[in-house]
């Protein structure tokens, strides 16, 4: 583990840093996200003739039933479109932070207010799914594509995902439930950034904790809390509303009015283990890897500027 450096890391490297450590997340955890996904979907009125027979139980049985009957590389269903919306997404969301948080800032003050934080924290994460929402549509329709081992492709890889999609239901299909990514995103933005941003900084100040490995895992461990805590009930609603049919729901709105009444309110926690397991261990690799790129891609360009 790098020591901080002396020199602030500067906004490119922010920016290539933190798509990079998400990148490196999402190979760590994407099977938990795909589980996730299947979990939030079971339970939609009309289940296929494949889909009659595959019941998933927890987590780990959601894991074991799709190795079993898809074959261990349906839990990497969709990693291309993953890793491409990471690049795009992270990189804004994560990597942006700090640069639109100085920008609210009023002038020469030191720490910015927590007030100061959630905005910077909404702004980034809306431009992030603004760019990257047809990266996100094309993942969870990979993941929740159920493939039996004779059965047909959807679709014949990511790109042709994109192009179909878009020859199906237009365009705006690639969009479809950018309305309420946004909003998750914006308020999972806030869970994950704002909190570790705060709990760093508290345990910096108190001096529990000097700004290494341990204090980035703690900081990042609260962070995924949070975050899922406040993230899970729209994320259920955005995973079915970006894999429904068209028709199926008038917007994302009705989408939501349909679960609460046929399921009651607590299919908004569906899933809520997966996505505690997925976030927590996502934002803990996420954010230990970004704060030690930052650290190593500083020094590398200390040693290149640096006359030998």
């Amino acid at each position: 583990a790098s020591k901080p450096t002396d020199i602030p890391p500067t906004a490119t490297v922010k920016f290539l840093g933190a798509g990079t450590a998400a990148c490196v997340a999402d190979l760590c955890t994407f099977p938990l996200d795909t589980a996730k996904v299947r979990l939030q979907i079971q339970g939609e009125s009309k289940p296929t003739k494949s889909m009659a027979t595959i019941h998933y139980k927890g987590v780990l049985g959601t894991i074991a039933t799709m190795v079993k009957t898809e074959g261990p590389t349906s839990l990497y269903n969709g990693l291309v479109a993953g890793l491409q919306r990471q690049m795009s997404f992270a990189s804004i969301r994560i990597g942006l932070y700090d640069s639109v948080k100085q920008f609210y800032s009023a002038p020469g003050s030191e720490n910015a207010s927590i007030l100061t934080r959630l905005l910077a924290g909404c702004t980034t994460g809306a431009m992030a799914v603004t760019c990257a929402q047809p990266t996100d549509v094309v993942k969870v329709r990979f993941q929740a594509h159920v493939r039996l081992t004779d059965g047909t492709k959807k679709y014949n890889g990511t790109v042709d995902a994109y192009r179909t999609i878009a020859k199906e239901e237009g365009v705006r299909g690639l969009w479809k439930g950018t309305l309420p990514n946004i909003t998750r995103n914006a308020i999972v933005n806030c869970g994950e950034m704002v909190t570790y941003d705060i709990l760093k900084e508290m345990l910096l100040k108190s001096q529990l904790m000097t700004d290494t490995f341990p204090c980035h895992f703690v900081a990042a461990f609260g962070a995924g809390f949070c975050a899922t805590v406040v993230a899970s009930p729209v994320d259920v609603v955005k995973t079915r509303y970006m894999n429904s049919t068209p028709g199926q729901y008038r917007n994302a709105l009705n989408c939501m009015l349909t679960m609460v009444i046929l399921e009651g309110p607590t299919a908004f926690y569906k899933g809520f283990i997966p996505s505690f397991l997925r976030l927590g261990s996502w934002n803990v690799v996420m954010f230990v890897t970004y704060e030690q790129l930052k650290r190593a891609m500083m020094l590398a360009q200390e040693a290149w500027t640096s006359p030998s």
